[in-house]
């Protein structure tokens, strides 16, 4: 499909039905999440294109989240941990039109959270230009590993095809991505006595050694830590391959063995 097609496809969708919205969808309780890549690369593009040019806003999230972890407090639960962060967010604030920042960072976060809904995780919060997924492990490890590395290529995906063309055509610079993700136990943690209003988050092992990979990754790169890494199909495990580095760059060992812990590259 050519640049002047997939506009053309863009501009006949403004119309559609607000029904017919995937994020919309995505973000909802009870709809179907299997959507193929090309319409949401193509429902990705209509919405960038709609916030840029008539300042599109994005419907309410039904926070199940919340649900989930309100109804696991104090439990420790085996999940796997992504962070997903924009680079060079800083630069763009000394460049461009404060408004557009706005836009442009808001897109990219509700963006990132319907991949999220798609690969069947939870959205647990937005910080700054980096938004924190989780994925459930209570039933099958595996498939929640698959799930968040499968979650991680997408939005490389929904980026360098959905978000940048959009951006392209308005000068704008091309987004990019830092991703970290790690599996192990958390337990839901509630900051208060009141059941349904007190805040409630996620504290674990799993939280930190995600946010210190997503932290060494370089940017459009994925990383992965060991206990996803043994966790994946083996032809996955062939698209990746582990990192050296030195022992001031990375210190963090295996919450099991003791050894330095192992962290992967995506490499396709």
């Amino acid at each position: 499909m050519t640049e002047e097609e997939k506009n053309q496809r863009i501009m006949e969708s403004e119309n559609a039905p607000k029904s017919n919205n995937v994020v919309d969808m995505l973000l909802s309780k009870n709809q179907q999440k299997t959507v193929d890549s090309e319409t949401m690369i193509l429902e990705t593009q209509k919405r960038v294109w709609g916030a840029l040019k008539k300042g599109y806003e994005y419907s309410g999230m039904i926070d199940e989240s919340d649900k989930f972890l309100r109804k696991n407090v104090f439990s420790k639960l085996d999940m796997a941990v992504l962070y997903v962060d924009l680079v060079g967010s800083t630069t763009m604030t000394l460049e461009m039109p404060e408004e557009k920042i706005a836009i442009i960072v808001s897109s990219f976060s509700q963006e990132m959270a319907a991949v999220i809904r798609q690969h069947n995780g939870y959205v647990l919060k937005f910080v700054g230009d980096a938004v924190i997924g989780y994925f459930a492990g209570e039933a099958n490890g595996l498939l929640v590993a698959d799930n968040a590395v499968n979650c991680a290529k997408s939005m490389i995906s929904i980026i360098q095809k959905g978000i940048n063309p959009i951006l392209n055509q308005y000068d704008y610079p091309d987004l990019m991505v830092k991703i970290g993700v790690d599996f192990g136990k958390n337990i839901v943690v509630r900051y208060g006595a009141d059941i349904e209003n007190s805040h409630v988050d996620l504290m674990g092992p799993a939280m930190n050694i995600a946010a210190k990979i997503q932290n060494m990754a370089k940017p459009n790169q994925i990383l992965i830590g060991n206990d996803v890494y043994e966790r994946l199909h083996p032809n996955s495990q062939k698209e990746f391959s582990k990192i050296v580095w030195t022992k001031e760059e990375w210190k963090y060992r295996s919450r099991t063995t003791g050894e330095i812990y192992n962290v992967f590259e995506f490499r396709g």
